[in-house]
């Protein structure tokens, strides 16, 4: 369990935001009596199914966009605590703080020693700019090489933290896109209720058929709206601490080095 809070695993956060949102919709269902209006908008679960509907409950549109939804706030769970693993590490004091040091070629082993075990492909920010600058450092006695490795690789995390957002970016538009499907199919089933040829047109069946139509939408945009807002805030808090790790290293490390000793 402090693992998943630490550094959450995809794929097992996955399973565990399905069975949430499972739950959820198990939770809402007994809560809700069947054919009250929270039921009917945020489950579609009727007293009577509507004639000729293609959802049977709890096979219905809201119910696969809850679990979406779950879906969502699970990868949001995980890169929230990715973020906060990384913010943690610009202030674990892997670089000097004080505004007089000056490190040569001996001072920098012990700071890769520190940094080695502390970063891998997907994270790390910090730990992995600190290493891969020293060594640049200790191969080429160059700042201006080590400054332009350190530009390129914050470029290079910058996207693969933008590719980290792909799947909940998806989520963000099929949502909604499944909200406005319940509407179309609610809408055609509405119109299917109406017969030209009659007197009296079933009304009752054709406003159950439009409350699919509506109630699908609205629930759509309001999760989708939860998610754009929390997938901000926590790209925002990434972000930021690539952001401090780009800093400190060019602080903290690059302006320290004393060339003239790399180079006795």
């Amino acid at each position: 369990m402090s693992d998943l809070w630490e550094k959450p695993d995809r794929l097992l956060v996955l399973p565990l935001a399905l069975l949430a949102g499972v739950l959820f919709v198990t939770a809402l269902s007994l809560a809700l009596p069947a054919g009250s209006g929270p039921a009917v908008l945020l489950l579609d679960r009727h007293a009577v199914p509507p004639a000729h509907s293609p959802f049977v409950y709890p096979f219905t549109v809201q119910n696969l966009m809850h679990l979406l939804f779950f879906v969502g706030l699970g990868e949001l769970f995980v890169r929230w605590r990715i973020a906060e693993r990384e913010l943690a590490l610009t202030h674990a004091g892997l670089l000097p703080q004080e505004y007089r040091t000056v490190l040569g070629v001996h001072n920098l082993a012990p700071i890769r020693a520190a940094v080695k075990h502390r970063y891998d492909e997907e994270h790390g920010f910090l730990p992995s700019l600190v290493d891969l600058c020293i060594l640049q450092f200790m191969a080429s006695r160059s700042v201006d090489q080590t400054v332009s490795v350190l530009n390129s690789s914050l470029e290079l995390i910058q996207h693969r933290l933008d590719l980290r957002y792909a799947l909940l970016r998806y989520l963000v538009w099929v949502i909604p896109t499944i909200g406005f499907i319940g509407t179309v199919v609610g809408i055609a089933l509405a119109l299917s209720q109406i017969d030209p040829t009659a007197t009296e047109q079933p009304l009752a069946d054709i406003a159950a058929a439009l409350g699919i139509s509506f109630y699908t939408t609205l629930v759509a945009l309001m999760e989708s709206a939860v998610l754009v807002l929390l997938l901000n805030l926590v790209q925002a808090r990434e972000e930021s601490a690539l952001n401090r790790a780009g800093n400190q290293t060019l602080t903290n490390l690059i302006n320290r080095l004393h060339v003239g000793d790399a180079t006795a």
